[in-house]
């Protein structure tokens, strides 16, 4: 099995920046591809950034230039770096991990419990 712990949500204002982390734990196979997904009230679950098991990264275009995916495998730790946030970018903030590829399809067999995160205009 594979276990994902969010941390780093928060609340901030328009412009500025967080730092969210995952830390996952289990089976290695289990986790090779990984995302971030994040879900605002009354909206569907939408796929922020992916990436794949050799390190190739994806991005929805709405986040494309501001976040940054990345992971440190000696740790086991995935972050997504959020810049120059915005009010739209409110929402539950979710990691999630495959054994299969899945890009920013929200079809990942493990989920954490999610991070909020909070932009004030």
């Amino acid at each position: 099995q594979v276990q994902l712990v969010e941390s780093g949500g928060g609340s901030v204002q328009a412009g500025g920046s967080l730092r969210l982390s995952c830390a996952a734990s289990g089976d290695t196979y289990r986790r090779r591809f990984m995302a971030w997904f994040r879900q605002a009230p009354g909206k569907e679950r939408e796929g922020v950034a992916a990436m794949d098991s050799i390190g190739r990264t994806s991005y929805a275009d709405s986040v494309k230039g501001r976040f940054t995916i990345a992971k440190d495998n000696a740790k086991n730790i995935l972050f997504l770096e959020m810049n120059s946030l915005k009010p739209e970018d409110t929402a539950m903030y979710y990691c999630a991990a495959s054994s299969q590829f899945r890009g920013l399809r929200a079809t990942y067999e493990y989920w954490g419990q999610g991070t909020q995160v909070t932009v004030s205009s």
